[in-house]
């Protein structure tokens, strides 16, 4: 115990102050870090409008080899720990019952959650009432969004992509369910990879969580997964990326900030206007970053066009 009290007053002071946030320091940081009217009150882009045409040009530049990997985790059709609703795939003509040419499928998924791959549009959570840039949360009603819909994206995201890569960092093949990652680690990575984010950039954190399930099986991720501790969301926004991406939902869960379920859904999604990529099968990019040891690449996605939806399921793609 004496060790631990020693080794908590060596630590310097921010450090422990960013590891110890309180609900009080999340709703101050709702305004501190908002980016509200920054590109007008009725902008609904919000951070996307930081990947500019010079920085598309930029992100495509990358390509050397036209070498693609997919971020997207195959569908999972059956109920699981971590998947409540299963993607549902109903097959109307197939070889055996159809009478002319084709074949003809049916799809239906809730796809938000800990499943399947999916963006979170900006209406997709509330705080106060509002959603980002003071649109009232009324605006999302059962005909669906009026106001920061998936579609406000349907001219697709296309930027500089960046793996930080956790496990790898720490020399382990993944993160343990409920393990926190914290600035430093961010920008140890950065260190570590020689690579610096930077404005526009689209960022995705690889926690090893479907490394994990591999050998030990699924298990309930909304309860227990490694994730971003909220005060990573603060460096996030000093580098100004457009979205963040992760293999599970961002935070770590449980939050380890008192009264604030997902303080890091809630400053991306509603303060900074920063759409998320949650549940992001990051295995193959790793191994592909890895080989190459390049942890950048061209970053290309698109939502499905659903009129007033608040996310989509989709497929990422990198490309080297």
């Amino acid at each position: 115990m004496l060790l631990v009290i020693l080794f908590l007053f060596l630590l310097p002071p921010a450090t422990f102050a960013q590891h110890n946030l309180t609900k009080t320091d999340i709703d101050g940081w709702m305004k501190e870090l908002s980016n509200w009217g920054r590109w007008g009150n009725q902008d609904q882009l919000g951070a996307i409008n930081l990947i500019t045409p010079a920085k598309r040009k930029q992100a495509a530049a990358l390509v050397r080899e036209g070498f693609s990997v997919s971020l997207a985790r195959d569908v999972e059709k059956v109920a699981g720990p971590d998947n409540p609703s299963p993607f549902q795939h109903e097959m109307k003509m197939t070889g055996a019952n159809s009478t002319g040419q084709f074949s003809v499928d049916q799809y239906a998924v809730s796809y938000h959650g800990y499943a399947h791959t999916h963006m979170d549009s900006l209406c997709h959570m509330f705080y106060q009432g509002k959603m980002y840039n003071g649109f009232p949360q009324t605006e999302v009603t059962t005909l669906g969004a009026q106001k920061l819909a998936v579609t406000t994206f349907k001219s697709g995201i296309i930027s500089r992509g960046i793996l930080i890569d956790i496990p790898k960092l720490k020399n382990l093949p993944y993160l343990e369910a409920g393990a926190a990652i914290y600035p430093e680690d961010l920008e140890a990575w950065e260190k570590k990879a020689g690579v610096k984010i930077t404005s526009g950039d689209i960022v995705f954190i690889r926690t090893g969580r479907w490394a994990r399930r591999a050998a030990k099986g699924a298990w309930n991720a909304s309860a227990s997964s490694a994730g971003l501790h909220a005060s990573c969301v603060k460096w996030l926004r000093q580098r100004d990326v457009a979205m963040v991406g992760s293999d599970a939902a961002s935070d770590v869960m449980p939050s380890q900030v008192e009264g604030v379920r997902q303080p890091v859904h809630q400053l991306l999604l509603v303060a900074m206007g920063t759409p998320i990529f949650d549940n992001c099968d990051l295995e193959a990019l790793s191994q592909a970053a890895a080989q190459r040891n390049r942890w950048e690449f061209l970053l290309t996605a698109a939502p499905l066009a659903v009129t007033g939806g608040t996310g989509s399921p989709l497929n990422p793609i990198a490309t080297f």
